[in-house]
């Protein structure tokens, strides 16, 4: 069975782990991470850096600063894959800095910890962004044996669909979480939603949501497209 490394082990780390664990035999580094005695293969990152193929998941913030610091430590014939949220923003990063003897694959899990195990339909963006060790569509078949569609789209493509599906539904659940929203005993099915959005969003951290809006090009816009439609409709009621 082949090996193949995660760096970053935070709750999607977890989720990594599971589809990866099928098929392979997973290092792990995580430099945060202290409990080590579950039955994961956590190994030091000189280590990770020696498998053929390695998954960045670390917080998109933070994403940069770890790909300049693994680049000089990379061999020819290794692959990248990163699973960041945003796309144009990583794969930039891994062109920038990573010889052109590394394979580079983008790819966003359109499903996070909280639905992973309840979404039937799991999907994931993918990019073949450059495919020097021709991984790619090993890959993309890879996830598709684990009952997730794959869909190829360009950077840009993804992070404007994005910023109206991910990042509305992101900044609406915090919002509606600052607003104050709470159960009562009169709740319709409707409201119940709505406080399931704010429990599936604010169960992920302030890091992230800040990250989906910060490093999307399009979500400004997004943002205030929605101040907009919040203005007119209020006007439409004081008419």
């Amino acid at each position: 069975m082949d090996d193949v490394g995660i760096i970053g082990f935070g709750r999607f780390g977890k989720v990594l782990l599971s589809i990866l664990e099928k098929g392979f035999t997973v290092s792990v580094y995580d430099p945060k991470v202290e409990d080590l005695s579950n039955n994961v293969n956590f190994q030091d990152l000189d280590y990770v850096l020696k498998q053929k193929t390695i998954f960045i998941s670390v917080p998109i913030c933070h994403f940069e600063s770890v790909i300049k610091n693994i680049s000089p430590k990379l061999s020819k014939g290794q692959t990248i894959i990163d699973v960041c949220s945003v796309k144009i923003y990583p794969l930039d990063v891994m062109i920038d800095n990573l010889e052109k003897s590394i394979g580079i694959i983008g790819t966003h899990p359109m499903f996070g910890p909280d639905s992973f195990q309840s979404n039937k339909r799991l999907k994931m963006m993918m990019n073949n962004t450059r495919d020097t060790n021709k991984q790619y569509r090993f890959w993309k078949q890879y996830f598709n044996d684990q009952g997730i569609q794959t869909l190829e789209m360009s950077a840009q493509e993804h992070d404007l669909k994005a910023s109206k599906t991910q990042g509305v539904t992101h900044f609406l659940g915090r919002m509606l979480k600052e607003f104050g929203i709470q159960k009562t005993t009169i709740d319709t099915q409707g409201f119940r939603d709505l406080i399931n959005l704010v429990d599936q969003t604010c169960n992920d951290s302030w890091e992230l949501f800040q990250d989906l809006q910060l490093y999307n090009p399009y979500t400004k816009e997004m943002i205030k497209n929605l101040k907009k439609a919040t203005k007119k409709i209020d006007k439409q009621l004081n008419n």
